[in-house]
C-alpha cells in the first residue's frame, strides 16, 4: 500500500519504508530551514496566517474545500480552508507589514494526478518595491541558496510560443486561434481564450522546458492576468518551470480595491457558467484595501515539488 506522507510517496509493504520516511523528513527539514535562514537574513518577516476563511476562492481554475463548523453548539456555519494564504497575507501587507514571508499547509479540492494534491506545503512570500524581474531574480537566489546551482533561462510567453509554435500568441484573435488548433489536429472547442492559450502551452511550449534546469516565463497574456498588474498586451507574472515541472507562480500584485473587485467578478462570472461554486465578493478584503497595496510583488512556490527537484 502506497501513501504519501511529507512530500513523499512511500511504500508500506517495503521493509524500507522507515529510512525512507526517516530520509523524507530529514530532507524536508533541511530545505525548510534553508528557506527560513534565507528570509530571516534579508530580514523578511515570517508571518503565520488563518486557514479558515469566510470566502472561497473565485479563481476559476481552483476549487475551496469547505468545512462545517460549530454544530456541536448549535452555532453551525460554514469555511473554507485557504488554497492559498495570499488574500490573508495581503491583508498584512495592506496595514504596513512590509516584506513577509509564510509556509504553510494549503488545500484544494478536485485535484487528482501524480503531482496534484487535495493538501500539500507551500511557500508564499512578498517584497515591497519589486517588480517581477527584481523578484525572478531573488527566486532564483533562493534556489541556488537551497543548493540547485544550475544555468537560468528566462523566456517571455510570447518567445517561447515564437520558437516552438510559430505564432504570436499576444496579438492572434480567439478565431485565429482556434484555427491553429484545428489545423494542428488538436481540440478548438474553448469558451475563453485563455484557455485555449493554456491548452496550447501544455501542448506545443511545456514539453520544451524540460531541456532547461531552471526556466522562468513572463509576461503572460493579458487575459491570463489573474490578480497580476496588467500593461498593454501583458500581464506581469511569471512562473518558474525546473526540469519543465511548474514549482512557482509570481505577480507584480494588483494594488487597488476596485481592481480586485473587477477581476474577482469576472472569475465569479466564469464559474457560474461552467456551473460551479459561486460565492460572494469578499467585502471586507475589499474594504482592508481602501489604502491601496503598496507596490509589491508576490510568488507562490509548491515546496512538495520543490523537494522533488532536489532530491
Amino acid at each position: 500500500m502506497k501513501r504519501r506522507i511529507y512530500g513523499t510517496t512511500l511504500d508500506f509493504g517495503n521493509k524500507d519504508m522507515a529510512h525512507l520516511l526517516k530520509q523524507s523528513l530529514k530532507e524536508k527539514s533541511k530545505l525548510i530551514k534553508k528557506i527560513r535562514d534565507f528570509f530571516y537574513d534579508r530580514s523578511v518577516t515570517e508571518v503565520t496566517t488563518p486557514a479558515l476563511t469566510s470566502c472561497p476562492i473565485t479563481d476559476v481554475n481552483i476549487d475551496s474545500i469547505s468545512v462545517r463548523v460549530n454544530e456541536g453548539i448549535d452555532n453551525v456555519s460554514t469555511l473554507y480552508l485557504h488554497t492559498s494564504p495570499e488574500i490573508e497575507m495581503k491583508r498584512l501587507l495592506a496595514k504596513g507589514s512590509g516584506d513577509i514571508f509564510q509556509i504553510c499547509q494549503v488545500y484544494r479540492d478536485n485535484e487528482h494526478g501524480k503531482r496534484n494534491f487535495n493538501e500539500f506545503s507551500m511557500l508564499e512570500y512578498y517584497r515591497l518595491d519589486f517588480d517581477v524581474h527584481q523578484l525572478m531574480n531573488e527566486v532564483a537566489e533562493l534556489i541556488e541558496e537551497l543548493g540547485l546551482s544550475k544555468q537560468v533561462v528566462k523566456f517571455s510567453y510570447n518567445d517561447v510560443f515564437a520558437r516552438y509554435a510559430g505564432i504570436d500568441i499576444l496579438r492572434t484573435d480567439f478565431k485565429t486561434l482556434k484555427s491553429f488548433a484545428k489545423e494542428n489536429g488538436l481540440s478548438n472547442g474553448f469558451e475563453w481564450i485563455e484557455d485555449l492559450q493554456m491548452f496550447l502551452f501544455v501542448h506545443f511550449v511545456e514539453p520544451k522546458l524540460k531541456q532547461y534546469p531552471i526556466c522562468f516565463i513572463y509576461d503572460y497574456p493579458a487575459q491570463q492576468a489573474a490578480l497580476a498588474q496588467v500593461e498593454g498586451w501583458v500581464a506581469h507574472r511569471f512562473e518558474m518551470y525546473l526540469d519543465g515541472v511548474e514549482v512557482a507562480n509570481g505577480y507584480q500584485e494588483l494594488q487597488k480595491s476596485e481592481d480586485y473587485r473587477e477581476r474577482f467578478q469576472i472569475e465569479l462570472e466564469k464559474r457560474q457558467a461552467l456551473g460551479k461554486l459561486v460565492s460572494v465578493i469578499d467585502e471586507q478584503f475589499i474594504s482592508d484595501l481602501s489604502s491601496p497595496l503598496p507596490f509589491c510583488s508576490g510568488v507562490a512556490i509548491g515546496i512538495d515539488r520543490l523537494l522533488e527537484s532536489f532530491t
